[in-house]
């Protein structure tokens, strides 16, 4: 009797799905990375927009007055929506200042800080 030498279909099949698992694994490896450099990305520069945001508003010397605004920033390129809050407190020589940057309508950071009369 002749005996055939190689691999039977069964062994293939088991070969192939094992390499499939991986690469598929892989790929999902591969974007979380990209999303994350991505997100990390709008982070940094959505940081500028805010930090740009409350040195013009300590630049102006004089306390902010209350309410909202909203303005857009761009950076590298890409267009933030910014949104500064300002808040009374307590003692009428302080304002709370939030600085909220949006891309869309997806929250990147808030910065929030406290401003005084002098």
């Amino acid at each position: 009797m002749k005996r055939w030498a190689g691999f039977t279909l069964i062994e293939v099949l088991v070969a192939l799905s094992i390499v499939a698992i991986a690469l598929v694994a892989g790929a999902q490896a591969t974007a979380a990375l990209t999303n994350n450099a991505q997100r990390q990305a709008d982070v940094l520069l959505g940081h500028m927009c805010a930090e740009n945001e409350l040195a013009r508003l300590r630049l102006a010397r004089q306390l902010p007055g209350v309410g909202d605004n909203e303005s857009t920033c761009e950076q590298a390129g890409r267009v933030y929506q910014l949104r500064v809050t300002v808040s009374p407190t307590p003692n009428p020589s302080f304002r709370r200042i939030d600085a909220q940057v949006f891309d869309g309508s997806t929250p990147i950071l808030r910065l929030s800080t406290i401003r005084g009369r002098y």
